[in-house]
């Protein structure tokens, strides 16, 4: 567990930290993201390292943060995009992009002792799950948007698990968009879907004229009808 930061002066310093060990990651790997190294890449005795970070996994949890937070800030809104079913592949290929780039980082968040409590591994699955409510909106979505989500996000992440775990000149450089293709063929219509639950499901959280407990009923109802 980081310590807590006071004057904008030992926020600063907490900030070079995290930003020489985030290089150190992805130059070297974790196991040079040690605290005598991080320390004299950053030109600070290796004490200060611990007015900051308990130990060495919470330098990592840190770096793991900052650089996921700024890759999900990157995403654009999914309101933003015009096609919804274009946008989740948009998605995809980012999420891809981005762990085949970060690899150290990658497997840190995707470590579930590690990504459970990073805010920026919620939010950008949120991200995932707005994209995925604006598919099932859009009529497009043969499965409950649980599902979509789920599919999505576990298929990306073994994926880019399979690709790093391979040496680069032997990786497979379709093996991504085929996955894409036998999730998108498993939770995809390629008309509006008849069930007229998947759209009200979409919408529910948004329906004008009901209180937010009203809301929140319906959708709970309409999940018990999913699962029954």
């Amino acid at each position: 567990m980081a310590t807590t930061t006071g004057s904008p002066g030992r926020q600063q310093t907490r900030e070079r930290i995290v930003e020489v060990a985030a290089r150190l990651l992805g130059e070297q790997g974790a196991a040079a993201v040690t605290t005598r190294a991080v320390a004299q890449a950053a030109g600070m005795q290796a004490p200060t390292i611990y007015r900051f970070f308990e130990d060495k996994d919470a330098l990592l949890d840190a770096v793991a943060e900052h650089v996921l937070a700024a890759y999900v800030a990157g995403k654009a809104p999914a309101e933003d995009d015009a096609d919804p079913v274009a946008a989740l592949r948009a998605g995809w290929e980012a999420h891809v992009g981005f762990g085949l780039a970060n690899p150290a980082v990658f497997a840190l968040v995707t470590d579930p002792r590690r990504g459970a409590r990073s805010p920026a591994a919620v939010t950008g699955l949120e991200v995932l799950r707005a994209r995925v409510r604006r598919v099932a909106a859009a009529g497009r979505l043969r499965v409950t948007e649980r599902r979509a989500v789920e599919l999505v996000h576990a298929a990306g992440t073994g994926a880019v698990l399979t690709l790093l775990a391979t040496p680069p000149h032997e990786r497979d450089p379709g093996l991504a968009d085929a996955m894409y293709d036998a999730v998108a063929a498993a939770i995809l219509t390629d008309a509006p879907a008849q069930d007229p639950g998947v759209s009200l499901r979409a919408v529910a959280p948004t329906l004008p004229g009901l209180s937010r407990a009203e809301r929140a009923l319906l959708a709970e109802w309409l999940e018990r009808a999913e699962v029954g």
